[in-house]
């Protein structure tokens, strides 16, 4: 028995068009015209009106966001927007708008799966492939749920946009689109849950972070002497501001762990905030009686919603001068901090409608959902962000991500179906239920 035979024949809870499209995009996401296009065609199917977004992704204005000293990706990117809207929107009706992301991780040959990543397979009710969980199923549920709602004659009451944007190595695929103008009253983000727990949880809650570094340096002693033993004495040598440095970030560490505190992040881990330092530099191989002429300290602070990436910056630039200062040196050896990519954090109201509607509808498909506070950086920020747009997320269990270095990525395809029924459930109802849906 073939796989689409299987299931045909109900062995695999996807109809044998869905998990066609499945196995499809996982085999096309190394090329890119091929993967587009066959989005655009199943968003035309189930009645859009596609438009593709071409964009740079360094143009694109950003709020609370900058990365400007991380790997960015060069050149034009395509975000694909499909569109279906009545010709007047029903009264008390709710837009939609859906998104995931298509990009995968680069290929590599020396991969280490027991098959060719690119070649889907279906294994103990899973399928394993390249980029499936990281997003290929995401992009499935979007358009798979309109197609089961298309196929019983739906027609929605308001607006409803899918989106399939760009979003790895700081695409920006969403941020373009909501920056050229798209918006809705509620938006949710579908992709597979990274941390095992499938439909049991919900992204409802982004933490923030600043990454940046210290660059310290010092002053050599005046000799031209090979070795700097003799000398240290008559030199400012980096590492003594190096620890200075680093105290004054763990007295701010310390101070933030006591005055910054979210209640979801408390329940989950503790605390609510972390400085962390993550790499030291100085000196050089082969020059082990030589003053290192300067020192690197690279470090990243978590954030909670209310704090601002410039508030930010200035904690650490005011703990850093004042270790500076403490040590009374030279203006010359003053500390350069610098900014290499940050995100604000950002939160929806899981007491409002659309928080509630997808937990009561989850619940009902027989999961038991709860917030995940812990996904950093997560996509649902932009929505909510750039356009106040509330904005959850929530996908299949899935695992050995390759972005996380994993073999064998997989997503599961039992809640890979109950996460498309969800979406259905939740599109519909969103769309024409009013203002009032409540949690059970």
């Amino acid at each position: 028995m073939t796989t689409l035979e299987a299931a045909a024949s109900r062995e695999i809870p996807l109809s044998p068009a869905e998990l066609d499209l499945l196995m499809r995009l996982v085999a096309a996401a190394g090329d890119e015209a091929t993967f587009t296009g066959l989005v655009a065609e199943r968003m035309e199917a189930v009645g859009c009106a596609v438009e593709p977004l071409v964009y740079d992704p360094q143009a694109v204005p950003l709020i609370e966001e900058f990365a400007s000293g991380v790997d960015t990706a060069a050149g034009e990117q395509t975000c694909l927007i499909g569109r279906i809207a009545p010709s007047t929107a029903a009264d008390g009706a709710r837009s939609l708008l859906l998104f995931a992301h298509p990009d995968v991780e680069a290929f590599q040959a020396d991969h280490g799966w027991s098959h060719d990543p690119r070649e889907p397979r279906v294994e103990n009710g899973r399928l394993i492939g390249w980029g499936v969980a990281d997003d290929i199923a995401g992009i499935v549920i979007m358009l798979a749920s309109l197609a089961r709602l298309h196929a019983r004659g739906w027609t929605p009451p308001a607006p409803v946009t899918l989106v399939s944007s760009p979003s790895k190595r700081h695409r920006r695929g969403i941020a373009a689109a909501l920056a050229a103008g798209l918006s809705a009253d509620a938006a949710i983000y579908l992709h597979p849950a990274e941390s095992g727990a499938g439909l049991d949880e919900i992204k409802a809650f982004a933490p923030g972070q600043i990454e940046f570094a210290v660059e310290i340096a010092g002053r050599l002693p005046q000799t031209d002497e090979p070795s700097h033993a003799a000398f240290a004495h008559l030199a400012h040598h980096p590492l003594d501001a190096m620890r200075a440095v680093l105290d004054a970030l763990a007295s701010l560490d310390r101070a933030r762990g006591k005055s910054v505190q979210h209640p979801l992040l408390q329940a989950a881990v503790g605390r609510s905030t972390n400085l962390l330092v993550t790499r030291i530099e100085a000196g050089s191989a082969g020059a082990s009686a030589r003053i290192p002429a300067s020192c690197r300290i690279a470090a990243v602070l978590s954030l909670v919603p209310g704090e601002t990436l410039a508030e930010a910056k200035a904690l650490v630039e005011d703990a850093v001068s004042g270790a500076w200062q403490g040590l009374r040196w030279p203006e010359a050896t003053r500390p350069d901090v610098t900014w290499l990519s940050g995100v604000s954090a950002a939160e929806t109201d899981v007491d409002g409608p659309l928080y509630r509607l997808v937990r009561a509808t989850l619940l009902e498909a027989g999961a038991n959902p709860r917030v995940n506070p812990l996904h950093t950086s997560s996509d649902i920020r932009n929505p909510l962000v750039q356009r106040s747009i509330p904005t959850v997320g929530y996908g299949p269990r899935c695992g050995d991500l390759t972005m996380a270095k994993g073999v064998g990525e997989w997503v599961d395809l039992a809640d890979l179906s109950r996460a498309i029924d969800v979406t259905a459930s939740v599109v519909e109802a969103w769309c024409e239920a009013p203002s009032s849906t409540t949690q059970p």
